[in-house]
């Protein structure tokens, strides 16, 4: 059984910074590449920030460039996002997502953090 678990969310304050992880289980993590999408209320679910397999490709949504850094640990099956500088319109639940090698489709979901960024 395929797991993605998200951890890290929170409240914070603007300006402040979290680190969310999704640890996967179930599947050859090296044969996917990782992806943060997030969802604030009564919008569409968005792509955040993405990894390549081996960690040496990463492609960032422009709201969050030079706020946001992706990286991933193969030998823990952990992806991480360090978000910095923090904004209100950051606040959405931060869900992790998983590819099938360059596939452009994400297969693979966990079931969300809520990051709430106050003003």
């Amino acid at each position: 059984q395929v797991r993605l678990v998200e951890s890290g969310g929170g409240l914070v304050q603007a300006g402040d910074s979290l680190r969310l992880s999704c640890t996967v289980s179930g599947l050859s993590f090296t044969n996917y590449g990782m992806g943060w999408f997030r969802q604030a209320p009564g919008k569409e679910r968005e792509f955040v920030v993405g990894i390549s397999r081996s960690g040496d490709s990463t492609n960032y949504a422009d709201s969050v460039k030079g706020r946001f850094t992706i990286s991933r640990d193969n030998s823990q099956n952990t992806v991480y996002v360090q978000m910095n500088t923090l904004k209100p319109d950051d606040t959405a639940v931060y869900y992790c997502a998983a590819r099938w090698r360059e596939a452009v489709k994400y297969s693979y979901w966990g079931q969300g953090t809520q990051v709430t960024v106050s003003s």
